[in-house]
């Protein structure tokens, strides 16, 4: 378990102040005792708390590709990143780490927002590509890894792994949301894409989203989905 956080200006390029996003990524200390780093830069802050658990000497993050204008944190497991590797690399990509988070990078810069098909994992991630001027959210197919997100008042996006994260954000406004509320009585939990906060979302599961800067915040990409037929019968030795 890790814990990522962020900011970004969808209007200009004001950087984040520092001592807002350290504070937004050290609520989520406990999600990542080992390590915890941040980058900024113009429009753009991103914050991770680390759990070693794969390649723990080099895949501290926020981890960027071989120029530098493509920075991922990522919070999970790909489990097929090996198996991607060899193909990266044959179109051209540089490894310098052994972590399944530089796979993320190399396979958007490959295969863009089509890469989170190529993956096998539990997941959520937050990547920023600043040639492209690319913010880029994803979740897992069946939302292991939480992601929340929100568009302040003042243009900017904050996101984070836990509500608590966005709520460190004075721009973050607390009024309830009252279908949030019913559907937590009448569930036990509040489904996607709501929150208990009106401003916040959550990101669904198999679902991706796409900023940039100066467009209008898009609805959120499905990319999975479980496909329940009655024409597939099995043998008795598969049943």
């Amino acid at each position: 378990m890790c814990g990522i956080t962020g900011i970004m200006d969808l209007r200009a390029r004001r950087e984040p102040r520092r001592e807002l996003l350290a504070r937004m990524n050290e609520a989520q200390h406990h999600r990542g005792p080992d390590a915890g780093a941040l980058h900024l830069e113009a429009g753009v802050g991103l914050g991770h708390r680390r759990l070693s658990i794969i390649d723990v000497a080099t895949g501290q993050q926020p981890l960027f590709n071989e120029d530098g204008s493509v920075v991922v944190v990522f919070n999970g497991e790909i489990y097929n990143y090996q198996a991607l590797i060899p193909e990266l690399t044959q179109l051209g990509h540089v490894f310098r780490t052994k972590s399944d988070t530089e796979g993320i990078v190399h396979a958007w810069e490959a295969w863009g927002e089509a890469c989170v098909e190529r993956f096998r994992g539990m997941f959520a991630f937050v990547l920023w590509d600043r040639n492209r001027e690319t913010l880029f959210l994803a979740r897992d197919r069946l939302g292991v890894k939480p992601l929340y997100y929100a568009v302040l008042d003042d243009g900017q996006l904050v996101f984070g792994s836990e509500l608590k994260s966005l709520a460190v954000h004075p721009g973050l406004a607390r009024d309830l949301d009252p279908l949030a509320i019913e559907d937590y009585f009448a569930f036990g939990y509040i489904p996607e894409p709501r929150t208990i906060y009106r401003m916040a979302r959550k990101l669904a599961p198999a679902h991706t989203l796409t900023l940039r800067r100066g467009e209008p915040v898009p609805a959120q990409r499905q990319y999975w989905d479980v496909r329940f037929t009655l024409d597939n019968p099995i043998g008795e030795s598969d049943a």
